[in-house]
């Protein structure tokens, strides 16, 4: 009666980690948004790089995952991408730059390609 197959079972384990990927997204974007607002050298910056740090780290870690079944390509577009938001969180925490602009739009276009 509740026996599910093993497909079905991995589509929605799959789903559910494509929706918290998607909400971590969400998270940092706001994260990052309400930085904007209060500028680089305030709490929520810190807060907001460290949270957007933490992300791109995890995406990172998953993206060099031998069992990671993207295709080879696009794991080496985003492990790209995830190198320089991580980068970009330094120099930003370095008051090398002032702009979270370029941050919020990357995630912007990742969290919208999540729900494509």
């Amino acid at each position: 009666m509740y026996n599910l197959s093993y497909a079905e079972t991995m589509d929605d384990i799959c789903a559910d980690e494509k929706l918290n990927e998607l909400e971590a997204m969400n998270i940092v974007i706001a994260k990052l948004e309400l930085a904007k607002d209060t500028g680089t050298n305030s709490r929520e910056t810190v807060e907001a790089l460290f949270y957007t740090r933490r992300l791109w780290g995890y995406f990172l870690e998953s993206l060099t995952d031998d069992n990671n079944e993207l295709p080879t390509s696009l794991r080496a577009q985003l492990i790209s991408i995830g190198i320089w938001a991580i980068k970009e969180t330094e120099r930003i925490r370095q008051n090398e730059s002032q702009s979270l602009d370029p941050l919020i739009q990357i995630n912007c276009i990742i969290r919208d390609s999540l729900n494509g």
